[in-house]
């Protein structure tokens, strides 16, 4: 915005950056064309009170400083540190200007650009946070929240820009109602205020009261704000709560005694996706009052009973959607609204009217996925057991016991993190932090609005203290939940730096002082590379490829969308891939092309599958069926960029559904031929999940991808309630045909999905899930039988895997084989090579290929397990036969 002297005064921007003490950096596009800054005269301005104008000839009743322009630019460091602001012009404080920014922060702030006449020809408010954050360095090493000692606590809130902060104090047995107590809390250099209690204390719900400027809005306010290291709170987060988690009442006596298994590699990794309340909501098998509760796990139930029948097959992790306290669902039971089930339940399966009442609970159905934060220490209350219960300790018991339920069943827990948004910014209700810190936690644009990218207000953990509570979160799980792991909800807005600092002070647990091993913690999430972050434009990020040796995963696209195909962004879902049947089995649908185009897209697709089964390794060699040449994995071109970009095999998670988008029966529902058998489908669900599961690199399953969990056809069911995130442990009903999803997200493809949902073809019977369900164990078994299928190493990988048949004329197409040569170096006492092959076509192929088989088998598991299809596989002298729509594994006896 260029500056007048008719319009000035308004300052509605913040397009400059005051750095640290001494520089701050304004851009050069601000100014009017042709004006050179270094024959202006430049001002700093801050005030106490908005009542800033650049215009106004002095004296002036707040505080200015000269600015001296610095042709030289903005200085390395900095330009290192902030690298968008690579071009931004350097302006120099006086040594008495930038003594006073501690107080200057706390003030409105502001730069002006005048000719030497006198007129104004630029001005705005400037953002702070990194000034901020070298005043307030040490504040990194502070304990904020509640820290106890001897039964007393000490609070502490940082708040460098803040002119008073005060503790407001409702004792146990006071009503909220009530006037609290008021606090005096005490400032320190390092922007931190702080207050010692009493004992009596214990269980006291508070507040803080925090007056502040907010550039934003441009006054000073008195926010009353709970605490964003809140460890437990009332019912709808509007007190927090003190609460001391070493307390002994908190401690159940499972999560105490029960030990997760330990993994011996990061590859051994399987992963269960689940909703802790899709886990239970419709469970008959557990008490009323504990479905959708933290509680749940802990009873004998339908649910507890398959996951240990997953964690027996080879399955060791389950992960949950987040569980910290979210601004969404409600958290009073008796304010929830549920829909009318039973007459859900009689409405066709293609009606518009099941979303129709799901929408109108709105926030009141006890539902959402909780990517919306609220407090990053504190669990969510919703899934308390009573509403006593969610009003202070008892979720924190409840909580742990819900650990040590998954720990005893044989399995790790990884808590799912959403570090990179905030439900809310400003001065909105459910606005923590930036109602302490204005405009410090949140990520700015080139004026100073809050950056909306992930579709929420993005939180800025390049800043100091934003990835303070981004570590101290993530250290404060493990410590006091002795959680196994993390799951990092849009990675890539974090930088690599912000995973390294988790990842080292997760490190730094040790049993003997923390009680849990810290190294034994795993960490990974979405690298995707978008938004104002993207291609490092301000940092180096933590995307794919730019992970190596961190020992932090990423989850890969890579094979997913080979595997079911097209992109989890078209506009028609139904691009058939080299588990749906394209080429083999048309859909008739004319999405996919003609024949010439379907094959060069499944050769392309096959090559992405070989990728993925040899850990998406950018090192990895194989012939390239799309190329017809040996390539590398990073020669292999995915959209434009490097297919292949693990440097070890840990580094890249498989999968082919998760929470987003449609579930794998919902995929090979709208993918397959409305006449497709339902046999075909579930014997195509096990080769898509074989194809994950049987590769080099960790695995994730979505929570019921094994028992065929249709929702609806719904694309993103984050908010479609109970109704439509429907999950049967008894294998009874799979959730398909529930009604039309809800509108806001899938009514452009309503056209395509009514008649899917209305076909009764399409509906799986109880025998069809269990099948699915069994085929799905036995995938855990071969997996877990042999660490051929878990080398655990770059090396290893690059000298044991091979694709034998791409790149030749012995390749099928909707075939893939890979070999896995143990002759030397030796990874297992029984089998000295494995050979997987998938069929994904829909008749039985004969491949031959160019190696000796001899004395290769079909695997015990799958000569002894559920699928009688699979035991027609054979192996010949140089070549296999594998029946239709079917992942066999042969292995060589030593």
């Amino acid at each position: 915005m260029q500056w007048t002297a008719d319009d000035a005064p308004g300052l509605e921007e913040a397009p400059g950056h005051w750095l640290r003490p001494g520089v701050i950096a304004w851009p050069p596009g601000h100014l009017p064309p042709g004006e050179a800054p270094a024959s202006l005269d430049w001002r700093l301005h801050w005030s106490a009170e908005d009542h800033i104008d650049p215009t106004a000839s002095e004296p002036v009743p707040w505080h200015t400083a000269s600015l001296r322009f610095d042709p030289a630019g903005l200085p390395a460091d900095l330009v290192a540190r902030f690298p968008h602001l690579h071009a931004h012009l350097a302006l120099r404080l006086p040594d008495e200007a930038a003594a006073s920014a501690a107080e200057a922060v706390r003030c409105q702030v502001a730069v002006s650009a005048h000719r030497p006449s006198g007129r104004l020809l630029d001005a705005g408010q400037l953002q702070l946070a990194g000034v901020i954050d070298e005043l307030s360095a040490s504040a990194a090493d502070a304990d904020l929240g509640a820290t106890w000692h001897l039964g007393t606590p000490t609070l502490r809130l940082w708040a460098p820009t803040a002119r008073q902060v005060a503790l407001l104090l409702w004792p146990v047995g006071a009503s909220l109602h009530d006037a609290p107590e008021r606090r005096r809390m005490v400032p320190a250099d390092d922007g931190t205020w702080a207050v010692t209690g009493e004992a009596g204390w214990r269980g006291a719900r508070y507040r803080y009261e925090v007056t502040v400027y907010t550039p934003h809005h441009r006054r000073v306010v008195a926010n009353q704000v709970t605490d964003p290291y809140s460890v437990s709170l009332t019912v709808n987060s509007t007190h927090s709560v003190l609460v001391d988690p070493a307390d002994p009442a908190l401690v159940p006596a499972q999560w105490a005694s029960a030990v997760p298994p330990r993994l011996e590699h990061p590859v051994d990794q399987v992963v269960y996706e689940l909703h802790l309340r899709d886990f239970s909501i419709s469970d008959a098998s557990v008490p009323a009052g504990l479905r959708g509760t933290y509680l749940a796990p802990t009873v004998d139930s339908a649910g507890m009973a398959h996951l240990r029948r997953l964690a027996d097959a080879g399955l060791n992790t389950v992960q949950l959607l987040p569980l910290f306290d979210n601004a969404t669902v409600e958290e009073h039971p008796e304010r929830r609204i549920a829909p009318p089930w039973e007459h859900l339940k009689q409405l066709p399966p293609d009606s518009p009217e099941q979303q129709r009442s799901v929408n109108a609970a709105g926030g009141r159905s006890g539902f959402n996925w909780g990517y919306d934060p609220w407090h990053y220490f504190a669990p969510e209350g919703s899934y308390s057991s009573t509403l006593d219960a969610a009003e202070g300790a008892a979720r924190v018991s409840e909580f742990r016991a819900m650990v040590g339920a998954f720990h005893a069943a044989g399995l790790r827990v990884v808590l799912d993190q959403v570090f990179n948004h905030t439900a809310s910014a400003g001065q909105d209700s459910k606005s923590v932090l930036d109602r302490i810190v204005p405009g410090y936690y949140h990520r700015l644009d080139a004026v100073g609005a809050v950056e909306t990218s992930t579709c929420c207000p993005n939180v800025a953990t390049e800043n100091l203290m934003a990835q303070k509570l981004m570590v101290d979160a993530c250290v404060h799980w493990v410590r006091h939940y002795r959680v196994d792991g993390f799951r990092f909800d849009l990675m890539g807005h974090h930088s690599r730096a912000n995973m390294l600092a988790v990842r080292a002070a997760l490190d730094a647990l040790t049993p003997e002082a923390d009680g849990v091993d810290g190294r034994a913690v795993t960490m990974y999430g979405e690298g995707w590379n978008f938004g104002e972050v993207a291609d490092n434009a301000r940092f180096v990020q933590a995307t794919q490829g730019q992970l190596g040796g961190t020992g932090i995963a990423t989850f890969s696209d890579r094979l997913r969308d080979a595997v079911r195909g097209g992109s989890v962004w078209d506009a028609d879902p139904r691009s058939q891939g080299f588990g749906t049947g394209l080429l083999s089995a048309d859909n008739g649908t004319g999405v996919n092309g003609d024949e010439r185009l379907q094959g060069e897209r499944l050769a392309w697709y096959t090559d992405l599958v070989q990728l993925g089964l040899a850990g998406t390794l950018r090192s990895v060699r194989f012939g390239s069926n799309s190329r017809h040449a040996d390539v590398t994995g990073e020669q292999l071109d995915f959209g434009g960029r490097p297919a292949g970009y693990a440097d070890e095999p840990g580094e890249a998670i498989s999968y082919v559904d998760a929470h987003d988008n449609e579930t794998l029966f919902d995929a090979l529902t709208l993918k397959l031929h409305p006449a497709t058998p339902m046999a075909a489908r579930v014997r195509l669900n096990t080769v898509c999940l074989a194809l994950a599961t049987l590769g080099q690199s960790p695995v994730m399953w979505h929570a019921g991808t094994d028992i065929l969990r249709s929702k609806s056809l719904d694309r993103n069911s984050y908010n479609s309630g109970d109704w439509f995130n429907y999950l049967d442990f008894t294998m009874t009903d799979n959730g398909f045909a529930a009604g039309l999803p809800p509108e806001r997200d899938n009514a452009q493809a309503w056209h395509v999905l009514a008649p899917l949902l209305a076909d009764p073809r399409l509906k799986p019977s109880p025998d069809d899930i269990r099948r699915a369900h069994a085929q799905a164990l036995d995938l855990l078994r071969l997996r877990a039988s042999t660490r051929l299928f878990r080398l655990g190493s770059a090396a290893r990988v690059r000298a044991k895997v091979s694709f034998p048949a791409s790149d030749s004329w012995h390749q099928l197409p909707g075939v893939v084989a890979m070999a896995v040569d143990d002759r030397t170096d030796p990874v297992d006492e029984r089998w000295s090579g494995l050979l997987l092959v998938v069929n994904a076509t829909p008749w039985l192929v004969r491949q031959v290929l160019p190696m000796d088989l001899a004395g290769f088998r079909l695997h015990p598991v799958q000569q002894s397990g559920t699928d009688e299809m699979v035991r027609g596989a054979e192996a010949g002298t140089d070549w296999v036969t594998v029946p239709e729509r079917t992942a066999a594994v042969f292995v060589r006896p030593r």
